[in-house]
Order: structure tokens, then C-alpha cells, then sequence
């Protein structure tokens, strides 16, 4: 593997974190949207993470040397824990009852998740900065 194929590799997965980071957002903003467009208290949005498929010359290559071409964001999925139900009868969404059904957020977890991607992502440009470092001296090599 170049370093070239090294650094896209850990774009990638920069790249990756930061859509996990704007999805961990919106689930933050939506924490009390109990109506969406769709009908219903909105949902907790997961990212489902995939091998990024390689291009073709890469990929004749990595047959040789059993690379993968990175990280992406193969699809983003609906977390189908069940909504809590919450006592407000003054709310235009409560049931006849008096209950709301308010979206499956957790603002501990999302919390919890945020730390854990920056980590993640302050891990992978730390491993550009250092790859792009060796490029750097490899040039300078007499």
C-alpha cells in the first residue's frame, strides 16, 4: 500500500466521522419534535458504516495485497426503540388520554456519542498529519 492509498483511507474515515457528528446533531435538535412530516415523534437516526467500494485499478492491486479502499457511510437507518410516553395533556399531540409519544433521543447517548466520533475523528487526522509528515521527509531523503 502507497501512502497515497493510506492517506485516502484515513480521509475517509475523517469524512465518515463527520457525517456520524452532523447526524449525532440532528438527533440533538430533534430531541422534542413529537410531529414530523412524516406523522409521528421523530426518530433517532443511526449511521450504518461500510467498506468504501475501490476503483478499478485499485481494486486489481488490492486483489494481490488484500487492501480495502476506506470507510463510508453506507446508508443511515431509523432506531426502532420504542418512544417514550409522557403525561401532558395540554400538548396538541397527546392522546385521549393525556399522553405524548416523544422521540426515542437520549440526550445521555448522544452525548456519549459525540465524544466517542471526536475521538475517532481527532484519531484519524492525527494519522493524516503523521502520514502526511512521511511524504514530507521521504522527499527530502538524499
Amino acid at each position: 500500500m502507497g501512502l497515497n492509498q493510506a492517506l485516502d483511507i484515513a480521509l475517509s474515515a475523517v469524512n465518515a466521522n463527520r457525517i456520524h457528528m452532523e447526524i449525532i446533531s440532528s438527533n440533538i435538535a430533534n430531541i422534542n419534535t413529537t410531529r414530523t412530516a412524516a406523522g409521528g415523534p421523530y426518530r433517532r437516526k443511526v449511521p450504518v458504516f461500510g467498506e468504501r467500494p475501490l476503483e478499478f485499478n485499485q481494486a486489481l492491486s488490492a486483489a494481490e495485497r488484500k487492501l480495502n479502499g476506506g470507510i463510508e457511510v453506507a446508508s443511515i437507518t431509523e432506531d426502532q426503540t420504542p418512544f417514550s410516553r409522557v403525561f401532558n395533556p395540554g400538548h396538541p399531540d397527546a392522546d385521549s388520554e393525556g399522553f405524548v409519544s416523544m422521540p426515542n433521543v437520549s440526550l445521555a447517548k448522544e452525548t456519549v456519542d459525540m465524544v466517542y466520533v471526536e475521538k475517532l475523528y481527532e484519531a484519524n487526522i492525527t494519522v493524516y498529519s503523521t502520514l502526511k509528515t512521511m511524504m514530507q521527509q521521504t522527499l527530502q531523503i538524499q
